[in-house]
Order: C-alpha cells, then sequence, then structure tokens
C-alpha cells in the first residue's frame, strides 16, 4: 500500500468510528427513562425517529418525556389534574391525548401502538379510581387541605 493513501484509511476508519458514536448516542437517548410502565412512540411516526416520545404512567402522575441531542423536556401531570383521556386510533399507530383540569394545554403524543395507547388509558383511570377511593398515598382521596391557621 503506498504512503499516500494512508490518510483515506485513517479517514474512513474516523468517519466509521464517529458513525458507531453517534448510533450509540441515539440508543442510549432513547431507551426508557425510568422503571415501571413506559410507553415508548414508534420510530415509524413522525416526530420520533430519532428519540421517540415517551409517556410514564405512576399511580401519582403522568410524565410526557422527549429526548433530544442534548437535555430532554418532561411535562408531568397528577392524576388529580387530568380531567379526560382521548385515544385516536389510525391505520398502524395510535395518538393520545391526555387533557387537563387546570386549563394548561394538553399532553399530545403520537405514534403509539393501539394496544399500548389503550393501556396508557387503561392505567389512568385505574390510578385515578384508586387515588379518588382514598388508594393513593397520603390516604386522602382528593386535594390535600390547607393547614390549620396556628394562633
Amino acid at each position: 500500500m503506498p504512503a499516500d493513501f494512508g490518510w483515506m484509511w485513517w479517514g474512513a476508519a474516523a468517519i466509521a468510528a464517529a458513525a458507531v458514536l453517534v448510533g450509540v448516542w441515539i440508543w442510549w437517548k432513547g431507551r426508557p427513562f425510568a422503571r415501571g410502565d413506559v410507553f415508548r412512540a414508534s420510530r415509524l411516526s413522525s416526530g420520533n425517529r430519532l428519540f421517540p416520545t415517551q409517556v410514564l404512567v405512576t399511580p401519582t402522575s403522568v410524565v410526557q418525556y422527549t429526548p433530544s441531542w442534548i437535555g430532554r423536556e418532561e411535562e408531568t401531570i397528577h392524576m388529580a389534574h387530568i380531567s379526560s383521556v382521548r385515544v385516536q386510533t389510525g391505520l398502524m399507530l395510535s395518538d393520545v391525548v391526555i387533557e387537563t383540569s387546570g386549563g394548561s394545554d394538553p399532553i399530545r403524543c403520537h405514534g403509539h401502538r393501539t394496544r399500548d395507547a389503550d393501556r396508557i388509558k387503561a392505567l389512568i383511570e385505574q390510578y385515578q379510581t384508586e387515588y379518588y377511593r382514598g388508594g393513593a398515598a397520603g390516604g386522602t382521596g382528593g386535594p390535600i387541605p390547607p393547614a390549620p391557621i396556628r394562633r
């Protein structure tokens, strides 16, 4: 091999290494961000190709997590502030819209598998039922009353 073409091999190796690093970064940012019931949008849907949006449903809240190249965006809604959950089913994928009672913008997640979207809705309904029956942490079953005024 002539010495004049050695730089080409180093250049090709550097490009391959960079491609591997980018692939690992995309995989790392797309893995589930928490333990529990995390639902990731399909990479086949628009806006979710590199970094799919994820939805975490816990007994007390719903978290929408959207990773990006650097950082992330998270939005959390407490179970007591969810007024409705709407699943819009398409040909292959479904969208989930979680409305709040506080008047803020709803959480909109598109590109979920239909069974995942239905599971998100079922979990929210289950946890809300438990919350309002008094099964939530704290056992109040609703908003926490203000502390008494001490004089």
